[in-house]
This record gives C-alpha cells, structure tokens and sequence, in this order.
C-alpha cells in the first residue's frame, strides 16, 4: 500500500485545504459543494487531481 508521510503529507494536506476552502467559497450548489468536499477529504491525492480539473471554482479571482 502507498504510504505517505513527512512533508509530501504536509503538502497534500496544505493543498486539500486550500481546494475544500475553494470548494465552499465557490458558487456551486450545496449538494455540490459536499460531494466535492466529502471526494477531497475520502480520496485526499485522487480527490485534489480530480477537484483541480473539474471542480467547482472559488467565485473570488484574482488578477
């Protein structure tokens, strides 16, 4: 089984928080927001990849 540990874990958690705060800020639906949110924090790695190419955005953009 694939383990991860020390600072590639450190990052994969920095960056599922940054998509789940992305996903919640978004202008999605709620039924939305929580699929996306519960396959982000159930699939940490496959969830984040997934998220990345098709999931909702935040609704703020910067410039």
């Amino acid at each position: 089984m694939l383990e991860i540990g020390g600072i590639g874990g450190l990052i994969i958690l920095v960056l599922d928080i940054w998509a789940i705060v992305s996903i919640v800020g978004s202008s999605a639906s709620t039924g939305k927001k929580v699929i996306w949110t519960l396959l982000v924090l159930v699939l940490p790695v496959l969830g984040f990849v997934i998220w990345f190419f098709a999931g909702p955005r935040s609704s703020a953009r910067s410039v």
